[in-house]
C-alpha cells in the first residue's frame, strides 16, 4: 500500500508543478500594468477636482483601501459641537498617516479636506475583580472642510 500512495503523491507533485509553470508563463506573457497610487498633486490636478459644483458618484475614485484607513465615524456630542465649524470626527487605524486619512476621505466622500488633525488615545486600564486589563488604544482624526462642503454621514444625525 506504501509504494503505491508514494507514486500517486509523486504524481501529483508532478502536475502541481507544471501547472505552476504554466501560470508564469501566462503572467509572463500578458505584461500586466502594475498600478500606483496616486499623490495628493496628481489628485488635486485630476479634472472630476476642479468641477466644485458637482459632487456625484463619478466624482468619485475607486476605494481602494480606505475603508483599512477609516474604520468608523464617530459620532458624540463633541463631534455634533465640530460640526457647527465644518470638522468630523473619524476613528482611523493606528499606522495611518494625515495624507494617506486625506486620500481616503477624498476617495469615499469626494470631498478634499482643508485640514487632518490627529490624535492618539491610549487604552484605559480596566479592573474587574483581581484581575487587571487594559482597552486597546485607538487613533482620532479630525477632518476640517472647506466652507460648503459637508459629508453625507452626518446630515441625519
Amino acid at each position: 500500500m506504501g509504494i503505491f500512495s508514494a507514486l500517486k503523491h509523486k504524481d501529483s507533485k508532478e502536475k502541481i508543478e507544471q501547472k505552476g509553470q504554466e501560470v508564469l508563463d501566462n503572467v509572463k506573457n500578458k505584461n500586466l500594468k502594475e498600478e500606483k497610487e496616486l499623490t495628493v498633486a496628481e489628485i488635486t490636478d485630476n479634472k472630476s477636482f476642479k468641477d466644485k459644483g458637482k459632487k456625484n458618484k463619478s466624482d468619485k475614485f475607486d476605494t481602494k483601501d480606505a475603508y483599512k484607513v477609516l474604520i468608523k465615524a464617530l459620532i458624540t456630542e463633541k463631534a455634533s459641537y465640530l460640526k457647527s465649524e465644518n470638522k468630523y470626527l473619524f476613528e482611523v487605524n493606528s499606522v495611518t498617516n494625515k495624507n494617506e486619512i486625506k486620500k481616503a476621505i477624498y476617495h469615499v466622500y469626494g470631498v478634499w479636506p482643508i485640514r487632518i488633525n490627529v490624535s492618539n488615545l491610549g487604552g484605559k486600564n480596566k479592573r474587574y475583580g483581581r484581575n487587571t486589563g487594559v482597552t486597546r488604544a485607538r487613533k482620532k482624526a479630525i477632518v476640517t472642510l472647506k466652507q460648503g462642503d459637508s459629508i453625507e454621514l452626518y446630515e441625519g444625525v
